[in-house]
């Protein structure tokens, strides 16, 4: 099985096109969407376009779609107040239509992968989408969470930042960001096969960033996140002090 892992996508529709031009290239059996593929300016045009797309998808949740879900529901999202207004945005473009698309979505899937063996892919950590953890983690802290799960490899997301890395016996790498990248411009994301090739995906940035500001999301940052993403160090430096407490 070839697999294309997209992840963090976070309504960029700009980005998941050029993105899935590639894709098609690659010619995959499958797409995994990891989770975050709302709370961002198209989040509805997002799903719509995977969905749509023609290659078959397995979607799991993040922590976005469980933000957004308890904000349809009634319950108060477990994000910084700060973030509710674009929770609610995001709320509104998809409550009609993908709501109940979106609660179907599991937190893990495994597949299996010729050459490689049991594969799991979850957003976070494989215990829960809002855990972070980084390249600099210690692996000594990390093995409790995967030798359990007696796979070969782990594909996760939720920091934004690739990485490859083995943790006691399981390689776990991380897919980075389609839509909202840290480090550098353009999109990250996962071709498997029976080795594993992170790609980059460039694309026109200031046509995207003009597509974004012609809709009413609430959040010129996330402009600023197209154009001229966090630096990589700097955003380490942040997710070291919060790591694996999600």
């Amino acid at each position: 099985m070839r697999i294309a892992a997209l992840y963090d996508i976070h309504g960029n529709l700009p980005a998941l096109e050029a993105v899935l031009n590639e894709v098609r290239d690659a010619r995959v059996d499958r797409m995994v969407a990891g989770g975050d593929v709302v709370v961002g300016p198209m989040s509805r045009d997002a799903i719509a376009c995977l969905l749509g797309c023609g290659i078959p998808t397995t979607f799991i949740q993040g922590n976005c779609e469980v933000a957004v879900l308890d904000e349809i529901a009634g319950r108060v999202p477990a994000v910084p107040p700060a973030v509710r207004p674009q929770i609610r945005a995001t709320a509104d473009q998809i409550e009609r239509e993908y709501a109940g698309e979106i609660a179907g979505w599991p937190k893990t899937v495994r597949l299996t992968v010729d050459g490689i063996g049991e594969v799991l892919f979850c957003h976070g950590t494989p215990l829960s989408e809002n855990e972070i953890f980084t390249e600099r983690t210690a692996a000594e802290r990390l093995r409790p969470l995967f030798d359990p799960l007696h796979v070969a490899l782990v594909v996760c997301g939720h920091t934004h930042m690739p990485f490859d890395r083995a943790i006691g016996p399981t390689r776990v790498v991380n897919a980075g960001s389609v839509g909202m990248p840290f480090g550098r411009t353009g999109a990250d994301w996962l071709l498997i096969d029976s080795t594993i090739e992170f790609r980059h995906t460039t694309y026109d940035l200031v046509a995207a960033a003009e597509r974004v500001r012609a809709t009413s999301y609430p959040d010129e940052t996330f402009v600023r996140a197209i154009l001229d993403p966090q630096p990589a160090e700097q955003m380490l430096d942040l997710f070291t002090r919060a790591e694996l407490r999600g």
